[in-house]
């Protein structure tokens, strides 16, 4: 849209756009600063006329005039009308499209309220977000809304768990129930508290090399993979910390810390996702499972000893939280739905194999397919920043114990 007309006089410009004055000034109108001067020569004078005779194009002088204007007029809506802010992490798998729809709902012409938006890559880690929050005072120290995985950094006192104590932060997403994947008589994955939103969850199963089987069934369970016989044979992704520190937390309470302990000694070794799907071509120290995230099992190359196995006791799942502040509700209204929406949930679903929560989003998944949680119950009665030192501990020294046994 136009501000500028070309064949207005630049008396009439700089009375509806005093910010143009600075403009003309610095670009050979010095007579504009004075406002008797801007009277009587900048009414004889046409700007198009006047950029002809100084040889100033005139598209160009007219995108400075426009862009001063534009700028001032977003400095005054900052002030009166403050940007919401928006950080968090992505999924690596779905971060471009993910990016690119919110983009689109930035640009809508209806989208009444303007948004900072700060999301990066989850390969990035948390670290950068944990200072921020570590850091703050109080609530209004914080942006007000985040997305992102991570026990840790939801749930602990040092960063948000003090907010939502508080009732400063809560869910923000609009669902009133959630896909059927995730409520039912087995499973309860909304908050019933509604203190912390959930967008998706990433879930963990096996990638099994069937040339490194060794007359070994195929492990159908999590059980399975805890027995003796897979000591020194698994892959898991220790780097990815919110689905490793899941899957530690998830074994510590259903099969206690045995099972923690179980896991450290049949780890061989520690991979990226990304790694885990070639493993079969290494050399050496060929795992015979790995466990990852659904997502990369669908990039194991067609035709090869790697078979995906959905455990049959369940996927363990890391979710994708979302918190919001209280305070802010009405303004967050509109960039909440679209967080929940069902664009974004069709992608996180669909592009990203991270099945979603939303009620309408059918994420593709057999029905014989489980999903196990560490649940509410669980998260409210144990301190995790505890939880996971004791399971770190005990995975690790079980690890060591058994690399001077090997």
């Amino acid at each position: 849209m136009k501000l500028i007309n070309p064949t207005e006089n630049l008396y009439q410009i700089t009375e509806r756009y005093p910010q143009t004055i600075e403009v003309f000034v610095k670009n050979g109108f010095q007579q504009m600063a004075d406002k008797q001067k801007r009277e009587t020569l900048g009414k004889s004078l046409r700007l198009d006329i006047a950029l002809t005779m100084k040889g100033i194009d005139l598209q160009v002088f007219i995108s400075l005039l426009e862009e001063a204007v534009l700028k001032a007029n977003s400095q005054v809506h900052h002030l009166v009308n403050k940007p919401i802010s928006l950080k968090g992490l992505l999924p690596c798998p779905v971060r471009l499209p993910l990016q690119e729809a919110l983009n689109t709902f930035l640009e809508k012409e209806d989208q009444k309220q303007e948004v900072n938006a700060e999301l990066k890559a989850a390969s990035m880690g948390l670290d950068w977000l944990k200072d921020d929050i570590g850091n703050a005072a109080s609530v209004q120290d914080l942006d007000d809304i985040y997305i992102s995985a991570g026990f840790d950094l939801f749930f602990e006192d040092d960063y948000f768990g003090r907010f939502i104590k508080t009732g400063d932060l809560a869910d923000p997403l609009p669902w009133k129930e959630v896909n059927t994947d995730f409520n039912n008589e087995l499973l309860q994955l909304k908050d019933p508290d509604s203190r912390y939103g959930i967008i998706a969850v990433v879930p963990a199963i096996f990638l099994v090399n069937q040339h490194e089987l060794n007359g070994r069934n195929v492990p159908q369970s999590w059980s399975d993979l805890l027995s003796d016989e897979w000591m020194n044979s698994i892959s898991l992704p220790v780097s990815d910390f919110d689905l490793f520190n899941a899957i530690l937390l998830t074994v510590r309470n259903i099969y206690g810390m045995e099972g923690v302990a179980a896991l450290g000694r049949n780890m061989q070794q520690s991979l990226h996702p990304a790694q885990m799907i070639k493993s079969d071509r290494t050399k050496t120290q060929k795992p015979a499972v790995t466990i990852m995230p659904y997502f990369f099992t669908k990039m194991a190359k067609a035709g090869g000893p790697m078979m995906a196995v959905w455990p049959n006791d369940g996927a363990i799942i890391s979710p994708i939280f979302a918190v919001g502040k209280v305070s802010k509700k009405a303004e967050l209204a509109q960039l909440a739905d679209f967080l929940g929406g069902e664009q974004l949930a069709s992608i996180l679903s669909h592009q990203g194999l991270f099945p979603s929560l939303h009620p309408k989003i059918d994420n593709a998944i057999p029905r014989e397919n489980k999903f196990m949680w560490l649940g509410w119950d669980y998260i409210n009665s144990h301190n995790l920043n505890q939880e996971f030192e004791a399971c770190t501990q005990v995975f690790e020294d079980a690890f060591q114990l058994k690399k001077s046994l090997v």
